[in-house]
């Protein structure tokens, strides 16, 4: 089929590259004269495992090619995916649908006879109904276009992954023949077993939102369980370990650390608090406040674990953080405890030295104060403390008895509980982590 994808970040990039993996001939679409000039010559404008492959492989094909001109996406797609940016508005919990809007708007005069337009993007519940009806008002009077809502589901890290297999697919519609046409462009994917969940528009906006509210929230519980046990003498890994025995509750999700952060659950919860207070079901949810801030709070407790494990203040102390992005394999900062936490570190006397194996070009940008390391030695070089912020492979498998060789002093905070404690210990190092009991 003839595809477009609207909006070429994170999901856009991705989801244009699979479609076309998957046999579609597809147009992607951007206002950003560089990153169109990246993606065409097949370079994403971020770090994605196997993404680079596959965009190289379909644009020398010549399946994939990228415009910025929302009337030749009209008249060549077929099924139209808007997969542009929802981000918190200043100064409010509410999302900023201003580039969905605009999408809508710009593209509908054009589309074609009979064209689909799929929302992607996370928006609070209601919205995908009023654009159904701009698009009525906007499109050519004898178009017969009908839009529908198709979440995306994707894992930073696992995105290409999470896409041509995904663990199942959610479409709201109206009509059956929006559901024949995504199960047309999904083929491949319903060909390998993947669920296809037939709903209607308010309930596929909904499922996005609620699955990142319940994760979000069962990884609030875990590390306000850390803190019990950091006050009772107990040890939250194996709580956690314990916990996931239990089938009804699960070990994904369950460990205890910084928290979490990125382009998706912080905004992701805050929106759909914003748009319950609007449906006036705001006290139901009221729980998700508490699970934002028991997560914020996660940084500040990190910041006040190491200033004691210093012995009381940063002044005139050197701590290495490793890691900037807010997760393993990948190189988004957006929201990440770890560079906020690096942040607080300096604003209270520090000096800090950030290293992380993709994230540092997006760290500096942000964060210019900071001083920045390439290779793992150096920032460690004379640090009176190491902070393990993002557990990236490479740092589970350092070596730390190398390590203490450059260091001041052998004292690491593990902020993930990712870290083989007891071969760190063996090598000489104190270790602490939030919520353990390492006595």
């Amino acid at each position: 089929m003839r595809v477009t994808v609207i909006g070429t970040g994170y999901l856009g990039a991705v989801h244009a590259a699979c479609m076309a993996e998957s046999g579609h001939e597809v147009l992607g679409l951007d206002v950003d004269p560089a990153k169109l000039a990246a993606l065409s010559e097949g370079r994403p404008p971020f770090f994605e495992p196997g993404l680079p492959e596959l965009l190289r492989r379909t644009v020398d094909s010549g399946a994939l090619r990228f415009t910025d001109s929302l009337r030749e996406a009209g008249e060549f797609g077929e099924v139209h995916f808007v997969c542009v940016g929802t981000p918190q508005q200043p100064g409010s919990y509410a999302a900023d649908l201003r580039h969905v809007n605009a999408v809508i708007d710009g593209l509908a005069p054009h589309l074609r006879y009979g064209s689909l337009v799929v929302g992607k993007s996370t928006v609070p519940v209601g919205t995908a109904a009023r654009l159904a009806v701009r698009i009525a008002e906007l499109a050519p009077t004898d178009a017969d276009t009908e839009l529908a809502w198709n979440p995306e589901f994707l894992r930073e890290g696992f995105a290409v992954q999470d896409t041509l297999g995904p663990d199942r697919l959610v479409v709201g519609a109206v009509s059956e023949r929006a559901h024949a046409v995504l199960r047309e462009v999904y083929a491949p994917m319903l060909d390998a077993g993947t669920p296809y969940i037939s709903t209607d528009l308010a309930t596929a906006e909904l499922v996005k939102v609620a699955a990142n509210s319940f994760l979000a929230t069962k990884i609030s519980f875990i590390n306000a369980m850390a803190d019990v046990c950091d006050a009772a003498g107990g040890d939250v890994v194996t709580l956690a370990d314990a916990l996931g025995y239990d089938t009804r509750i699960g070990r994904r999700f369950l460990t205890a650390g910084i928290g979490f952060g990125g382009g998706c659950l912080p905004k992701d919860i805050r929106a759909f608090i914003a748009r319950a207070d609007e449906l006036g079901v705001g006290d139901m949810l009221r729980f998700l406040q508490e699970v934002d801030q028991v997560n914020m709070r996660r940084r500040q407790r990190a910041v006040d674990l190491a200033r004691e494990f210093v012995g009381g203040s940063f002044l005139g102390t050197n701590i290495t953080v490793l890691g900037a992005a807010f997760k393993p394999d990948s190189d988004d900062i957006r929201d990440s405890p770890a560079v906020s936490i690096a942040a607080g570190l300096q604003l209270q006397g520090a000096h800090v030295r950030v290293h992380d194996p993709q994230a540092i070009d997006n760290a500096r940008a942000a964060f210019p104060g900071l001083d920045y390391a390439l290779e793992v030695g150096k920032a460690c070089e004379q640090a009176d403390l190491v902070l393990h912020l993002t557990e990236w492979q490479e740092y589970r498998q350092l070596d730390p008895a190398q390590l203490a060789e450059v260091v001041r002093a052998t004292r690491i905070l593990d902020g993930r509980n990712a870290l083989d404690v007891r071969r760190w210990r063996q090598a000489g190092w104190t270790v602490r982590a939030l919520g353990r009991s390492l006595r």
